[in-house]
């Protein structure tokens, strides 16, 4: 019997690209290249939850399509390690069961996060050096290095039969990175003089003029404003920013302050940058009890939560909700990180909270704090002058940014582009560039401890009662249909607990008459009840108070 081939078995023909993650947005990026009928995976990020999503913190892309295809998979490699590029590894790799390759920081983080769980000790992470190689099946792959917010983060040159493919992942031209090396650009003019095939690129700055800047000018002001500032110094960044932590202490050391660090992700990532060498000023750092017994005038406070987290340390410190640390008037907090698009109301609520008591605040709105990881239009400009690739495929962005970043390959005279959405299959080689098929896609999520889709039931039934309120009704009759005690009902998020009682009693009566004004025959099925009994509560609360809630019935039979 002749077994019919699997039509998403990428073919010997042709080079394959598939999003299932960072395509028309920014986050969660997680991107497949499949040739000769085996996949290489690269990265397995997260992004967060918001007002859309109750509930949920942590959202990643659906691999269902791979998982069920692992026997093709033969490898993971990722690129650097933020949240964005790592965070769904410790949660999706029981479903793909690969190997993982990272250079050793990134690999190290990965460990870290794998340590707590039950899968981490089998998951095979193979450490590549510096501008190291690798083979996988059908693919060979050379990590090139580039500068970014988090040390050691990679673009990929990944090759087979049909010619050579840049993958960006996140980076920058930065020629004073401060921590880690410069970006490898012989590397990229070499790929040029090779003949590239195409790139894959990070779009997120594209709508930017000029250059993203340099990390060695936010440390120039942070001297300038330290010099300034003769109180307590809060400082609130990414938990991954290696080098801006490292200019935080550089800066406060020669202003004679202490430095600490408040929030786990901090105090772990710089654990794992002294153990790689890039902050060996690690142990110079005090803890939290040992920082609040210093002079206001000779501490700085580093902290998790730029983004308005409300579970981060800032918030917390905000609130007056730390266990250790604590704020007075007068305090200066400097906001040294971009406002990421999503989060503008959380932060703007934090930076009222703070204001609200007493504190100074500076943000990249007022001094240069901050500098991005990302390529402004110049930098894309400067990469496409030099590795003149056919085609370009913008990725790590939305919509508005993949555009801008498709018209920027035009302008340096890309022969061919074409703007990738998430489940696309994208035949990048050999020519005839375009869609040639599409896969099941979507995003899962953490809901407390459990794994499941974000589009799932639970999602929308928390939405409805966000927006619309619930009620429980419960029908006591016996065996002949007859209602033997009033319904009892509970009302959630409908009325003022003044009004609560008045309400059920109304409630309680649409029931008995919903049920009384059934046949008698039908009272029998209790299926027949609870929709009759629910669609006259739902209709009596929309008269009344413009709302269809959720709404649960329960018929309980006695006698």
């Amino acid at each position: 019997m002749r077994i019919k081939q699997d039509q998403f078995t990428p073919p010997d023909d042709a080079l394959w690209y598939l999003s299932l993650g960072g395509a028309g947005e920014i986050g969660m990026n997680l991107s497949l290249y499949g040739t000769a009928g085996k996949w290489l995976m690269v990265d397995c990020g997260i992004t967060f939850g918001d007002e859309t999503t109750p509930g949920v913190e942590i959202i990643m892309p659906d691999i269902s399509f791979i998982a069920e295809r692992r026997d093709q998979l033969v490898g993971m490699l990722v690129t650097h390690g933020h949240e964005d590029h790592i965070g769904a590894i410790e949660h999706l790799w029981p479903q793909l069961r690969c190997p993982v390759y990272a250079t050793r920081f990134t690999a190290e983080l990965v460990r870290n996060k794998l340590s707590h769980r039950e899968h981490g000790g089998l998951v095979k992470i193979i450490q590549l050096p510096l501008s190291g190689s690798f083979e996988a099946g059908p693919f060979k792959g050379r990590m090139i290095s580039v500068t970014h917010s988090i040390p050691e983060s990679n673009m990929l040159a990944l090759t087979t039969k049909h010619g050579t493919t840049l993958h960006t992942g996140d980076w920058k031209f930065d020629p004073e990175p401060l921590v880690g090396d410069v970006t490898d650009e012989e590397s990229l003019k070499a790929l040029g003089r090779e003949g590239l095939l195409a790139v894959v690129g990070d779009s997120t700055n594209a709508l930017v003029q000029g250059h993203s800047g340099s990390e060695r000018e936010v440390r120039d002001e942070l001297h300038k404003l330290f010099g300034q500032i003769n109180t307590r110094i809060i400082v609130t960044c990414f938990a991954s920013n290696i080098a801006r932590l490292k200019s935080i202490i550089t800066v406060a050391g020669e202003y004679g302050r202490y430095v600490t660090l408040v929030g786990r992700s901090l105090w772990r990532n710089a654990d794992v940058a002294d153990d790689c060498g890039y902050l060996p000023e690690f142990h110079n750092l005090l803890s939290e009890d040992e920082a609040m017994q210093c002079p206001r005038d000779k501490i700085v406070m580093v902290c998790t939560g730029c983004q308005g987290e409300p579970r981060a340390a800032l918030w917390r410190i905000a609130v007056d909700d730390h266990p250790e640390v604590a704020i007075d008037e007068g305090d200066t907090v400097i906001f040294s990180s971009r406002d990421i698009p999503g989060n503008e109301k959380e932060i703007a609520r934090l930076q009222n909270k703070l204001m609200s008591r007493g504190l100074n605040l500076i943000t990249y709105r007022d001094a240069n704090v901050h500098v991005s990881g990302h390529p402004a239009q110049e930098e894309l400009t400067q990469l496409y002058q030099w590795t003149r690739p056919k085609l370009v495929l913008p990725v790590h962005g939305e919509a508005r940014h993949q555009l801008e970043h498709e018209k920027i390959a035009k302008a340096c005279q890309v022969p061919h582009t074409l703007i990738p959405q998430n489940g696309q299959i994208i035949r990048i080689a050999p020519n005839d560039f375009g869609v040639v098929g599409e896969v099941d896609h979507g995003r899962l999520c953490i809901d407390g401890k459990v794994l499941r889709r974000l589009d799932d039931a639970t999602t929308k039934e928390r939405k409805k009662l966000i927006h619309n309120g619930g009620v429980v009704v419960t029908v006591v009759m016996d065996r002949k249909g007859t209602v033997v005690q009033p319904p009892q009902c509970s009302l959630m998020g409908l009325v003022l607990e003044t009004d609560e009682l008045k309400l059920q009693d109304e409630v309680s009566d649409t029931a008995h008459d919903a049920v009384e004004g059934m046949p008698k025959s039908t009272r029998l099925d209790d299926m027949a009840v609870k929709n009759a009994v629910s669609q006259a509560v739902r209709r009596f609360l929309q008269e009344v108070h413009g709302k269809k809630p959720v709404t649960e019935i329960h018929i309980v039979r006695v006698g």
